[in-house]
């Protein structure tokens, strides 16, 4: 007997009926009941909403045109063609023909000078916040330049004015003779959440009003370079001319202004940077009331605290910044910091990495007074500081290896002599003559300055015996290197 044939339809039906599968399409979230189960089958079960993308479509019509094109002319200093001889033979992609021609090109063979102006043209991309002219854009698309042109969607171009630019948070802004122009609606990095839907709008490579989405990766990312601002991470396709454009979020309001990749090919490869809009409005403000920007500084030398430095501070877990470093009469001076504490709060805000710190001091006003909370020999402790001008001297973050090994400590130690003592602006201090085992392994050096461990003056080996002796996993020894004093964590056996 032939078989009867059951249609595709039928058999999707029947089998989300029997639970065997899912039902599909629009009613994926349906109960099976809901297409012709028995009352006693069991209904899958639904979600409490349905996740809905944003329109993006509507986002673009109605906020692109406040986006602008910035095209920039300049000059930059280039090598003669002497100079440019001598790189030939170095592979361009070597990263040493870089590094040589930039070198070549400022010093000849004979230490003379030996560059020319040449012209440059970059571009960028902004953004308008004021319906009289005023946009706002990264103050490395408008480095060294001499003339500035916005471009608008509907293919007006006007010559801009540079009203200020701050480097160290990278927010310039730009003025046009224009009246009613668009301007795009401000939102609150705060309320941003990690893995919330988010758009750019920009000129990569010079395609100018180009559209590209991703999400929120995460938030308060630190920078090497970049230690004043705590930066938005997205996966958003942001490429060169991209830089200055607004980082939109699903309502259509500016969270972020696009700023850096994360790049081994100079092209995107998945990490995007941008400013969040709390600290580019807060430079904006400054900038349009008095031409520049200003940020505060504490005056010290900070490291990043991990795993072996909170057990050897005991500390409940790696947070915080270690000061390794104050500048005497300096603001950290005056407050009482000392080399070893650890600075967990600023006025009840928590500093999880080193580079908070910085990031925190510098969206103050200088001269304000801030409460710090400070980790010190094993108690918690609050500062009072004055915070001082960062155009005075900035802010430094102390790097050190921070890799730890096994067993013994491995240091062969001397007391130093007086004129060593004043040769190197010391008071005490034993010379580290030889370095073996886990010192080495952690990046200690012969020739480095033991002045502390694990906070306490190094001033006598037997000093040193006795910490070494009461410490439990690590220690952490404080150095000084050349001008530098840093921390280095040694692990113990």
């Amino acid at each position: 007997m032939k078989a009867a044939l059951i249609s595709p339809r039928a058999l999707v039906i029947a089998l989300a009926s029997a639970g065997v599968i899912g039902a599909v399409g629009a009613g994926a979230y349906t109960s099976a009941r809901a297409v012709g189960a028995p009352a006693t089958t069991a209904a899958v079960a639904a979600p409490a909403a349905m996740v809905t993308l944003p329109d993006f479509s509507t986002i673009t019509s109605r906020d692109g045109p406040a986006v602008v094109n910035i095209s920039v002319t300049g000059t930059e200093k280039a090598p003669d063609d002497d100079t440019m001889a001598q790189l030939q033979g170095i592979d361009p992609d070597d990263p040493m023909f870089q590094f040589f021609r930039h070198f070549q090109g400022q010093m000849g063979p004979r230490g003379q000078q030996q560059q020319r102006a040449v012209p440059v043209r970059s571009q960028g991309s902004g953004f308008i916040v004021d319906p009289s002219g005023i946009i706002m854009t990264n103050a490395h698309v408008v480095k060294d330049a001499k003339e500035v042109t916005v471009k608008l969607t509907d293919r007006r171009e006007y010559r801009a004015k540079v009203l200020g630019a701050d480097a160290k948070t990278d927010i310039a802004v730009l003025k046009i003779d224009a009246k009613n122009l668009p301007v795009l609606a401000l939102g609150n990095t705060k309320d941003l959440k990690v893995g919330e839907w988010v758009l750019a709008i920009g000129s990569p490579f010079g395609f100018e009003n180009t559209v590209t989405a991703g999400v929120v990766s995460a938030k308060g990312r630190s920078l090497p370079d970049d230690s004043y601002v705590p930066f938005i991470q997205t996966d958003v396709a942001v490429n060169p001319g991209n830089s200055g454009g607004p980082l939109l979020n699903a309502r259509g309001e500016v969270v972020g202004i696009n700023s850096q990749i994360y790049s081994r090919s100079g092209g995107y490869q998945g990490v995007s940077f941008a400013i969040p809009i709390d600290v580019a409005v807060q430079v904006k403000d400054q900038i349009v009331a008095t031409g520049k920007a200003t940020h505060a500084r504490l005056g010290v030398a900070v490291q990043e605290v991990n795993q072996a430095f909170a057990d050897s501070f005991k500390l409940d877990k790696p947070e915080g910044a270690l000061v390794s470093n104050i500048e005497k009469g300096g603001p950290g001076d005056h407050a009482g910091l000392k080399a070893g504490d650890v600075i967990r709060k600023v006025d009840g805000q928590a500093i999880v990495s080193s580079g908070d710190l910085p990031a925190v001091i510098g969206q103050q006003a200088p001269g304000k007074k801030v409460t710090l909370e400070v980790w010190r020999q094993g108690e918690r402790q609050e500062l009072q500081a004055k915070l001082g001008d960062a155009s005075d001297k900035p802010a430094q973050v102390a790097k050190a290896d921070n890799t730890a090994g096994q067993g013994k400590l491995g240091l062969a130690l001397r007391p130093l002599q007086p004129q060593e003592q004043r040769a190197a602006s010391v008071d005490g201090g034993l010379l580290i003559e030889d370095v073996a085992g886990p010192s080495a392994m952690a990046g200690v050096q012969a020739g480095d300055v033991l002045l502390a461990i694990n906070g306490t003056p190094a001033k006598s080996l037997e000093q040193v015996r006795q910490a070494v002796a009461k410490a439990d996993k690590s220690v952490a020894l404080l150095i000084q290197r050349g001008e530098d004093k840093i921390f280095v964590p040694v692990r113990l056996g």
